[in-house]
C-alpha cells in the first residue's frame, strides 16, 4: 500500500490529507440500488379500504343483545345483561331471542338490516381471546349476524367522523 505525498514548496514530502472517497460512494451507490428495489417489494400490500372514523357511537336498541366476557379463576364467564349463562343456556337463550324478534316484526320476509337484532359484546381488557371468540361463535351460530365489540374510547377524544 503506498500513500500519496506531494510537495511543499520548500523542497520536503508532507502526507497529503484528502480522504479517498471512492470506496464510501461504491457503497453509497450499492446501499441506493439495495433500497430502489427493496422498497416497492415492501410497500406491496392488499389493498384494504380502512373506515374514517375516530369514534362512533353505538346505536342502541331494545332488541339487541348485550354480552359481557370476564375471566376469572381460569374460567370463561359470560353475562347476558346480568345472568351468567353455561355456553349452551346462552345458545338456546339467543335462539329463543331470534324467534321471538322474527315473530315481532311477522315472519322471516320481513326481517331487515334494521330490525335484526345485533350482539354487542363488552371483553373485559384481560380476558383471553378464546373466551371472547367462543361468545362470537355461539351468537354466530345462534343465527345473529351482526356481532359487534364495544369499548371505550380514550378520555378527552371527541366524537367526529373525518
Amino acid at each position: 500500500m503506498g500513500m500519496n505525498v506531494g510537495m511543499e514548496q520548500s523542497g520536503e514530502d508532507i502526507p497529503m490529507s484528502d480522504i479517498n472517497t471512492t470506496p464510501l460512494v461504491d457503497v453509497m451507490l450499492v446501499l441506493l440500488i439495495i433500497f430502489l428495489i427493496a422498497i416497492p417489494i415492501v410497500l406491496d400490500t392488499v389493498p384494504v379500504r380502512l373506515p374514517q372514523v375516530v369514534y362512533e357511537p353505538t346505536d342502541t336498541k331494545p332488541e339487541n343483545v348485550n354480552l359481557s366476557v370476564n375471566y376469572e379463576n381460569g374460567q370463561c364467564n359470560v353475562y347476558w345483561d346480568l345472568t351468567r349463562l353455561s355456553s349452551d343456556e346462552l345458545l338456546d337463550r339467543a335462539v329463543a331471542k331470534l324467534e321471538e324478534e322474527i315473530e315481532r316484526v311477522g315472519g322471516v320476509d320481513n326481517i331487515t338490516d334494521e330490525n335484526m337484532p345485533e350482539a354487542h359484546i363488552r371483553g373485559d381488557i384481560d380476558t383471553p381471546y378464546k373466551c371472547i371468540g367462543g361468545a362470537i361463535f355461539t351468537m354466530q351460530r345462534a343465527g345473529f349476524a351482526r356481532v359487534g365489540f364495544i369499548s371505550e374510547p380514550p378520555a378527552g377524544t371527541a366524537v367526529e367522523r373525518l
